[in-house]
């Protein structure tokens, strides 16, 4: 990565300069290249992280317009960035991948999910939905476990990691992943009532969470219709009042 490389050089020509033609004492070089080192990197990073988060507000504004494709060649611009700053790629490819789940791309959108930032919760829970319903389990498991280790304390994260494993028949697996998320989260009424309706057999509810539910595409599209009908005749009543 050229803001490592660039930082160690300026390390390098640092003790260079203090220690063989300056003559200072080593602790006092060391002290010194350390802290340019830090400083220089720290800079470049910023400048870098800078020029992608533009990037991701112009995206931003084509996803508002409904210009998805604009919105996914804009991000594929700063491929050229992921030269110069580690896990600038995984975090375009994660932006991508769940911008065409969204659209339903569902098999364009794994591709771009599977190399995506393992810190990007949602992206990384859509990449563990294309491995249940390709009927991955064991690949399924292995991306919700990296997504919890990574993103402790996101309730519907772990809600979905049991929903997946009720739906493959991992029901005591689904027990247990919301018990150990109610202690990461430190209690949670949505993820405390979805335990329950584990343990009876119910149904575990997830309308509850609203758009972000409703972005994973785990509910049947007839359901969600009646539900964008409930809402509107509901904004309607509100209305005449």
């Amino acid at each position: 990565m050229f803001n490592l490389a660039i930082s160690l050089l300026v390390c390098a020509l640092a003790v260079v300069t203090l220690y063989f033609l300056a003559g200072l004492n080593i602790w006092y070089v060391a002290i010194i290249a350390l802290i340019a080192f830090a400083g220089v990197y720290i800079l470049l990073m910023r400048h870098v992280m800078k020029k992608v988060g533009d990037l991701m507000e112009i995206a931003q504004r084509d996803i508002q317009a409904g210009r998805i494709e604009k919105a996914v060649k804009t991000l594929e611009s700063g491929y050229k960035y992921g030269a110069w700053q580690f896990y600038v790629k995984p975090q375009i490819d994660a932006q991508i991948g769940m911008l065409l789940y969204l659209r339903r791309d569902f098999a364009k959108a794994f591709e771009f999910l599977q190399k995506g930032f393992v810190r990007h919760w949602v992206a990384m829970a859509m990449l563990g939905i294309c491995y249940m319903k390709r009927n991955k389990t064991a690949k399924m498991i292995e991306t919700f476990q990296k997504a919890t280790a990574a993103t402790k304390k996101e309730p519907l994260l772990w809600n979905l990691y049991a929903l997946c494993l009720d739906k493959v028949g991992e029901k005591e697996k689904a027990i247990a992943a919301m018990e150990k998320g109610i202690k990461k989260c430190g209690g949670d009424e949505h993820l405390e009532a979805n335990l329950q309706a584990l343990r009876v057999g119910n149904r575990m509810r997830m309308q509850d969470y609203g758009d972000m539910w409703y972005q994973f595409h785990l509910e049947k599209p007839g359901a969600l219709i009646k539900q964008q009908t409930k809402a509107i005749q509901g904004r309607r009543k509100i209305v005449r009042r």
